[in-house]
């Protein structure tokens, strides 16, 4: 009798713990999905303020959106249909990839991820790799030439295609990589525009997603479950000079919540008075007026500025609050 009893409990007690861990799971479900439309409505959110603050679509577009294979250019394509659905304007859109033919690319992935996308879509295959080996000496970087050669093909196409738009994957992060990479080394206060006309004068290119964080992208890579194709493949010396910026500015972010985002402000609050750009401002007519300007410099006074942490958004600040800088890093400030 006392062997059925404690058999009874054994199992009412297996029982309970399965119904813990059942509810445990829902719990944990609800949450992830919580996470995921409260991300996907961040990234939507601010690519539809890039959208808008540029005029970046217009009625009657077609959009020629560039994919990889890379999570930023998934997250494109993905936001954009949403935007397809749900906008008071009509455009079209047709995902374009280039084979550029480099040794173990996985052709299948693509054209079998866009087949259940409900987008109209287009392989190319071009073999720029060859002539890529062909001209660059072993060792030295290709990103260069490949660069120009895959421009080239993807302008010819957009324009075989019709399209009005060209569409890139470039986010907030790479606008400011590539700021400080002009500063750094190129002795010019530049960046990657959210909207340019093409070098050749023929392309409007647009980058809806200037305004998105790219931590913000990667998070929804992963919970989308994108078929990531590896962007090494050619065997090419990473950019060491963009690697070098890249763990520069994560470094800042992680420590100094706030300052990446002040940083991308700066970008978006230009006031070419305040530089040295004699081509840009008239500093050689120069004379007073005799009226104030409340945005005058006040050339003898110290700057004074506040804590970076006031450019964070709701979300933001609420990933800072979980994650507290050691104290060693709290006191050392740049």
């Amino acid at each position: 009798m006392q062997n059925t009893s404690q058999q009874a409990s054994i199992v009412n007690t297996a029982d309970a713990n399965e119904q813990v861990m059942a509810t445990n799971d829902s719990n944990a479900s609800k949450r992830a999905k919580y996470s995921l439309n409260k991300l996907e409505k961040r990234i939507r959110r601010a690519a539809g303020q890039a959208i808008e603050d540029f005029a970046m679509i217009a009625d009657g577009d077609r959009i020629m959106v560039c994919l990889s294979g890379g999570k930023d250019s998934y997250t494109l394509l993905t936001t954009l249909q949403y935007f397809q659905k749900v906008a008071p304007i009509q455009f079209e859109l047709i995902a374009v990839n280039l084979d550029q033919k480099q040794p173990g690319f996985p052709e299948h992935v693509l054209p079998e991820y866009l087949a259940t996308q409900d987008v109209a879509f287009k392989i190319i295959e071009e073999d720029t790799y060859s002539i890529v080996k062909d001209k660059i000496p072993a060792g030295k970087t290709t990103c260069s030439l490949c660069s120009r050669l895959r421009r080239g093909i993807l302008y010819k196409t957009a324009q075989q295609l019709g399209a009005t738009k060209i569409a890139l994957g470039h986010h907030r992060d790479d606008i400011l990589e590539t700021l400080f990479l002009n500063m750094f080394y190129g002795g010019a206060l530049k960046s990657m525009p959210p909207k340019l006309v093409s070098d050749n004068g023929q392309h409007v290119v647009i980058r809806p997603l200037a305004y998105v964080r790219e931590k913000d992208i990667s998070k929804y890579a992963a919970a989308q479950n994108y078929p990531i194709i590896p962007c090494n493949l050619c065997g090419s010396q990473e950019n060491l000079q963009r690697k070098v910026i890249k763990d520069l500015l994560k470094t800042w972010d992680r420590q100094y919540p706030g300052r990446i985002e002040s940083m991308f402000k700066a970008l978006t609050n230009v006031v070419p008075s305040h530089l040295a750009d004699y081509k840009l401002f008239d500093f050689k007519n120069l004379h007073p007026t005799g009226v104030a300007n409340p945005n005058g410099d006040t050339a003898f006074d110290q700057a004074t500025f506040t804590d970076a942490r006031h450019y964070l958004d709701e979300d933001a600040l609420d990933e800072d609050a979980r994650s507290e800088p050691p104290a060693e890093l709290q006191i050392l400030k740049l």
